[in-house]
């Protein structure tokens, strides 16, 4: 059974439980921040694809004062999760939430960066490049994009090696069982490959992969 973004327990829950799931999540969000302080300039407009929690979003507001954000997310629970996540820190002059799809933006927004984390796998196969060149078309030209997903998992070894390293971090087997279970459900996994295609055919160009933690990878792109 696919996991319910929409859920309040499964929305609380949500933070601890990704960190159980991928080790090391905290640096993959620092090379996030790492790529986008290199690329980008001292002002500028990022789009953050499937906020969630606001995890991410919390962090680029307090390094990066200058920014404006974008926020959209498809779950209303998790947007609220979001707004609050960021309330303390009196910056929703410099946050736009949107609660929809990338395709419910204005085409012509001209944002200098994008991040899809962990949501381009939930993509179904038949919409992910139309999904992909949503985000592109709302790029400016040599725009950035960086997304980090779970790719394919093709073997009984791949499938292991994702149970032990999340019973590691604590969860339970009957956890780490369900979680292998749920990913014919909840996950639309490319493999590298097929990464790369699609993102190309979705009109990005110098595509590279900048991190991988088992079968999760991450990709940096730029808009034509």
């Amino acid at each position: 059974m696919a996991k319910d973004f929409t859920s309040q327990q499964v929305v609380d829950g949500y933070d601890q439980h990704i960190r159980q799931l991928i080790p090391g999540y905290e640096v993959v969000h620092q090379q996030i921040q790492a790529l986008l302080k290199t690329y980008l300039s001292e002002s500028a407009h990022i789009l953050v694809v499937g906020c969630g929690t606001g995890y991410e979003l919390r962090y680029l507001l307090e390094t990066f004062p200058d920014w404006q954000f974008t926020a959209t997310d498809l779950s209303a629970t998790m947007l609220e999760k979001a707004r609050a996540t960021i309330h303390d820190l009196n910056v929703e002059h410099r946050v736009q939430f949107v609660l929809g799809d990338v395709s419910d933006l204005k085409d012509k927004t001209g944002f200098d960066a994008a991040l899809s984390i962990l949501v381009t796998h939930f993509v179904p196969f038949s919409n992910k490049l139309l999904f992909l060149h949503a985000i592109q078309k709302r790029l400016k030209a040599q725009g950035l994009f960086l997304t980090f997903d779970l790719t394919e998992v093709s073997s009984e070894q791949e499938q292991h090696a994702l149970k032990n390293i999340g019973e590691s971090n604590g969860l339970t087997e009957a956890q780490t069982s369900a979680m292998l279970k749920r990913m014919s459900d909840d996950f639309y996994a490319l493999s590298e490959q097929q990464t790369f295609d699609v993102l190309e055919q979705a009109g990005f160009s110098q595509i590279k992969r900048f991190t991988q933690i088992l079968n999760y990878q991450g990709f940096m792109a730029f808009s034509k």
